[in-house]
């Protein structure tokens, strides 16, 4: 899927052997740094033809007036982008005045590379010059993991064969509001109206001046966003190292600043420019001069410590991450390279977030404005939870600072308790969109579901107790009112009306089998909850009964509304209908579509779309893989068949969750190709927006098909069980865990699964229905006399006619109507 000749194989590296115009959005989000609160974009140092001179800040953000066409109660009413931050990235050379252009010089030697396990970027290059001088560029950036306002950028300048007059620029500039930042030139501007996955451009200059100040080496510029009125300060700090005679020039404004170092360079002596940049943000009650100080301490701190500690620290620190984190596969650097590409960006998206949450496309981009979605609690927090489990409370924490405004939602629309908006960055519903956005509830039940797995791994029952409980009250609680009761021939049954489900092809449904369980969970865990607080901790349950003025009747209405969730199934084809009314649409003809309309979203009227029986991504599919012990194998074995080619894999979200379940009911050769497209999504550009930024739900779906579609494992009910599916063309996997408080890690081979304790106490773990237990010093070893099930090929949809109506085969609320023409599947 890579080139190769320009990308090579290398396990711990992504390296690019020349560059390549036409494609500078792509390589920019590839070699993006960043920590989880700074991101910069692999911009070139000189800013040439520049796709987005991207540096971005986790959080800050405009807001604006969402204008619809048609406007209606309850639409949400302010939309929120994230902001592009003044740009420290570029440092400009000349040489005997010529302007060093990597578009247009002569390039003799060309090597970017990211380390990641130095966490740096780096270039190397030889550049000669019309008069023949052959100038040696060598610049490298990190984004400190340990300190999270802090970058650095390191510069060199070495003329090899000649002395030469030698200017060195160093900017600071603001491009926010569309200056300079190359949109226009590549077409951005257009493209964007017509693709929603894109960021809504800001019209208007966004960025207002609110100070400025420069000394000899140190430039700092401070701005206050114009509506959000967040505050934001920036501070540049310069080293000059050379035996060359140089000398400084420098200039500023409240818009950029500029520092000038004039060289007269000997023949090979170099020129190194050091750039410590330092990023803070604050509320819109904190002075600008406040947030320059904060910046400055920063920098001050970072020279008394040496810049080159900076380095260490991030060496350090990513060792660190490495060994809690590293999923491998022997004899096979091409996986190798493109799994720890996926899982370093994990930690550039949400290692230092601090409490904020993790978008869509991290700090890598500005993609979907920069916003937070679903895709943070099902794709990205298992693996922090059983790797750092840190960083899944620190953004299980942002879910809970925004219950007020979930309050707020949630009566809006009519609801009692909370409702967590579809897509926000300050905690308010920014989804113009209703039908593919506010109607998604389930994303109530998918933070519930989150922050039950972080307790499950975790053990961390105070954090459940004192601050998570209330999203699992609040949460149960829109679900009651937002169901209804119906009464039939077999009793009682609760029903949820009008909602979306993850498919964003199916929209406004009822009784999407999706939310139905996921809502089903939400309720069983928070009364389950708050009958455990009531005898473990009953202060801190009484005090969270006043909080919340819970009554003592509520958890018993939340469970008998669980046990009554109508759970939607077609008895006729043995499957589980994606909701009520699925089975009666007509099937898309996927197999006869061409590829130049793919995807569906950006060439058919959604109300094409919504007609037919077709899959945005998977949803019941999805279902079957975070509560997999509600469903029998041979259920689960008819949905897969049955959805698995009605799924265009339109959205990056789906291949992961489909390689999983293939993996369970033995397509193991599907399995793997839908592993290996999720893998190289953004490093082969598949779905050609990866120059929007990184998908980093994708990149942490890709370690959940690891571990737990090949790897096999699960923790239902807080059992910790494994039942791998090891590709035939891997000889092993392993990766670690960390299950309450102990660090494992899982080896599996064809033959036998291991598991060792690298710190912490004794853990229990089943395989395949037979209990084990794994102790320090003393590996656990379970034989595995296969890898599960095989079966060949792929599922195929096959139409069948002359079916006759539901009324004429069977009736009752566990029979879907079918029409005249259905779907069926068979293996090929």
């Amino acid at each position: 899927m890579i080139d190769r000749s320009r990308f090579p194989v290398d396990p711990w590296r992504l390296i690019e052997t020349c560059p390549r115009p036409g494609d500078d959005g792509v390589t920019e989000t590839l070699f993006a740094v960043g920590n989880g609160y700074l991101g910069l974009r692999g911009n070139h140092p000189e800013g040439d033809h520049a796709h987005e001179h991207g540096t971005f800040i986790n959080g800050l953000h405009e807001t604006w007036p969402i204008r619809h066409a048609e406007r209606a109660y309850g639409f949400a009413e302010v939309g929120q982008t994230i902001v592009n931050v003044p740009d420290a990235k570029g440092i400009r050379v000349h040489v005997d005045d010529e302007a060093f252009s990597l578009a247009d010089g002569d390039i003799r030697e060309y090597q970017r590379t990211l380390d990641l396990r130095e966490g740096v970027l780096s270039r190397r290059l030889l550049w000669v010059t019309s008069s023949g001088k052959e100038v040696l560029v060598e610049d490298d950036r990190l984004v400190s993991f340990t300190d999270r306002n802090l970058a650095i950028m390191r510069l060199e300048v070495t003329v090899l064969n000649a002395d030469a007059a030698v200017i060195i620029d160093s900017l600071l500039v603001d491009r926010c509001g569309g200056r300079e930042d190359g949109s226009a030139a590549n077409g951005r501007a257009s493209e964007e109206r017509l693709d929603p996955r894109r960021a809504e451009r800001l019209t208007e200059h966004t960025l207002r001046p609110a100070g400025h100040r420069q000394d000899d080496a140190r430039s700092v510029l401070c701005h206050q966003v114009a509506t959000s009125r967040m505050r934001l300060a920036v501070a540049a700090h310069h080293v000059v190292e050379t035996e060359n005679d140089h000398a400084t020039q420098r200039s500023i404004e409240p818009s950029g600043a500029r520092h000038t170092f004039v060289v007269r360079a000997s023949a090979g002596v170099p020129t190194r420019v050091t750039k410590l940049v330092s990023y803070h943000t604050a509320a819109r009650q904190i002075p600008p001069d406040e947030t320059a100080r904060l910046c400055e301490r920063t920098l001050d701190r970072t020279l008394a410590e040496g810049i080159n500690t900076q380095y260490v620290r991030q060496q350090d620190w990513l060792r660190d991450f490495w060994e809690r984190s590293d999923v491998q596969i022997p004899d096979h650097d091409d996986l190798q390279q493109a799994i720890r590409w996926c899982l370093f960006h994990l930690a550039q998206a949400g290692a230092r977030a601090d409490g904020l949450g993790v978008s869509a496309k991290g700090v890598t981009g500005s993609g979907y404005g920069g916003h937070y979605f679903w895709d943070t609690e099902i794709y990205v927090l298992p693996f922090f939870t059983y790797t750092t489990p840190v960083w899944s409370r620190n953004a299980l924490r942002t879910r809970i600072l925004m219950l007020p405004a979930a309050r707020c939602r949630a009566k809006q629309l009519n609801e009692e308790g909370a409702l967590f908006p579809w897509r926000t960055i300050n905690g308010e519903e920014a989804s113009a969109y209703y039908a593919a956005g506010t109607a998604q509830y389930h994303i109530n039940a998918d933070i519930t579901y989150a922050l039950a797995q972080y307790v499950r791994a975790t053990g961390d029952a105070q954090f459940l107790y004192q601050e998570g409980v209330d999203i699992l009250v609040e949460t149960a609680r829109l679900w009651v009112t937002l169901g209804f009761w119906r009464r039939q021939k077999n009793g009682e049954t609760f029903h949820i009306h009008g909602v979306t489900g993850p498919d964003e092809y199916t929209t406004v449904v009822d009784d999407n089998l999706f939310t139905n369980v996921m809502a089903r969970f939400n309720l069983r865990y928070a009364a389950r909850t708050i009958r455990e607080m009531a005898t473990a901790v009953p202060d801190v349950h009484q005090r969270m009964a006043d909080r919340l003025h819970l009554d003592p009747a509520e958890p018993a209405e939340w469970e008998r509304a669980a046990e009554a969730m109508h759970i939607p199934f077609n008895s006729a084809f043995g499957i589980h209908p994606q909701d009520s009314r699925f089975l009666e649409r007509e099937v898309w003809d996927l197999e006869h579509t061409d590829a130049s309309q793919r995807p569906l979203l950006l060439h058919f009227h959604p109300l094409v779309i919504y007609r037919f029986q077709v899959l945005k991504q998977a949803d019941v599919v999805l279902a079957l893989f975070l509560h997999g012990d509600q469903f029998a194998s041979e259920e689960k074995l008819a949905d897969f068949e049955y959805y698995d080619p009605l799924t265009t894999g339109d959205s990056t979200l789906s291949a992961v969750v489909q390689s999983v379940l293939a993996a369970e009911v033995g397509y193991r050769d599907l399995a793997l190709e839908y592993f290996t497209r999720a893998l190289y999504v953004d490093l082969a550009d598949l779905h050609h927006n990866t120059a929007d930024g990184v998908h980093v739900a994708s990149a942490g779906g890709v370690w959940t098909a690891l571990v737990c579609g090949f790897g096999g494992m699960r923790d239902h009910g807080g059992q910790l069980t494994f039942d791998p599916r090891l590709p035939a063309a891997w000889p092993k996997l392993s990766y670690p865990l960390c299950w309450r408080g102990t660090r494992l890690t899982v080896s599996i081979t064809r033959d036998e699964l291991r598991v060792r304790v690298l710190g912490g106490g004794s853990v229990s773990f089943g395989v395949r229905g037979v209990r084990y237990t794994a102790t320090p010093g003393d590996d656990a070893i379970v034989p595995l006399a296969d890898q599960g099930p095989v079966r060949s090929g792929r599922p195929l949809l096959k139409r069948v006619t002359g079916m006759r109506r539901q009324e004429d085969i069977g009736s009752g609320p566990d029979n879907s109507s079918v029409g005249d023409t259905v779907a069926i599947t068979v293996n090929s």
